[in-house]
């Protein structure tokens, strides 16, 4: 029998996986796509956005496949516990499946998820067809993820118990070291010349072969990221990473240095919210915000995502008739305070 492919959607917070596995779904042709979807916090924004797709059934009309949501946070941390189970479902439905994809959280190191597929009950009727990797291309030209030898030795002395010395930076390149094909998002955004410098960025941290592509709001041909046959089981271990460096010295992998707060609050005005949530931004260490609003006087939801200083929002569905009107936003950073974040995003709002 032949083993069911499985492409793992890797990338920082805000790269655009999301965006990649909506244009997949809506243009399957026919072909019956499972999901799994990794995210922080108890909102789950991304696999809300994914059932619009028509997947998010056991028995989805048309044969779409499944959605499954974890909302553990990290599925790099609970492999054996929440992803085997997941995945072991699935296999028992192989006749029904054609692809699985699998969405990371932002924070997730892709090396340990793609080493559970070796354990022999899984390795017999799953491969890995390949780590896409998402890179947002404004991000990494602004230096993001760039090191930063003095802000490194600030950190130190604020905090000499980190576990990491640039944790973005570290977490990025894994990703990145995983990948058996680059993706660059919001190419669009670039400068002239913007595209070049962010290949340059990336390229000492892709392996051999790897190749980079760019995509404007996750656009890519159907066979351009699925059916790629890398069985990135077989050569992972291979490939070295700071996580490694990590286990060699007993340091588990954590996510202490992130916190991932949900602030809920009533209706709002959508331009207030905006307004509200720049402030939060530039006032906080926010990498990524992202929800559901209940918009004053408008009959439709308003999704809201933001990247850094950049946010996009958009109505895509009317409120159901016994479904509660509330905006409720996943806010990930560091060092982050829940009433200091909230106090700022009121203040901006009712200004």
């Amino acid at each position: 029998m032949n083993k069911l492919p499985t492409t793992i959607v890797t990338g920082f917070l805000g790269s655009g996986k999301t965006t990649l596995l909506r244009h997949l779904l809506q243009n399957a042709n026919g072909r019956r796509l499972a999901v799994i979807v990794n995210e922080f916090g108890e909102v789950g924004v991304d696999g809300e956005l994914l059932k619009q797709c028509g997947v998010g059934c056991e028995e989805s009309e048309g044969g779409a496949g499944a959605l499954y949501e974890l909302s553990n946070g990290c599925l790099c941390c609970t492999v054996q516990e929440e992803f085997v189970p997941v995945l072991e479902t699935l296999m028992e439905r192989r006749d029904k499946i054609d692809h699985i994809l699998i969405e990371t959280s932002g924070l997730a190191l892709p090396k340990p998820l793609v080493q559970a597929f070796q354990w022999p009950q899984i390795r017999a009727a799953c491969t890995v067809d390949a780590v896409i990797a998402l890179v947002d291309g404004p991000a990494v030209l602004s230096g993001q993820f760039a090191s930063d030898p003095a802000a490194v030795d600030q950190q130190r002395r604020d905090d000499p118990n980190l576990d990491h010395e640039r944790p973005l930076q570290e977490l990025f390149e894994d990703q990145l070291t995983a990948a058996d094909l680059v993706i660059v998002s919001k190419a669009d955004e670039l400068p002239e010349g913007g595209l070049a410098r962010v290949q340059q960025m990336i390229a000492p941290h892709l392996g051999p072969g790897v190749k980079v592509v760019v995509a404007k709001y996750g656009e890519l041909p159907f066979d351009v990221v699925l059916g790629l046959q890398r069985a990135t089981e077989s050569t992972i271990d291979g490939r070295h990473t700071h996580h490694d460096e990590d286990h060699e010295h007993g340091k588990p992998h954590s996510h202490s240095l992130f916190d991932t707060l949900v602030l809920r609050l009533g209706s709002l005005d959508r331009e207030a919210l905006l307004r509200g949530l720049a402030a939060v931004v530039r006032d906080h260490e926010v990498y990524r915000a992202k929800g559901f609003a209940a918009v004053s006087d408008k009959p439709m939801r308003l999704v809201v995502q933001g990247v850094g200083r950049r946010f996009d929002s958009y109505f895509d569905r009317p409120w159901a008739p016994n479904e509660a009107r509330t905006t409720e936003l996943v806010v990930i950073g560091s060092h982050l305070d829940r009433d200091s974040v909230m106090r700022t995003l009121l203040a901006a709002v009712e200004s």
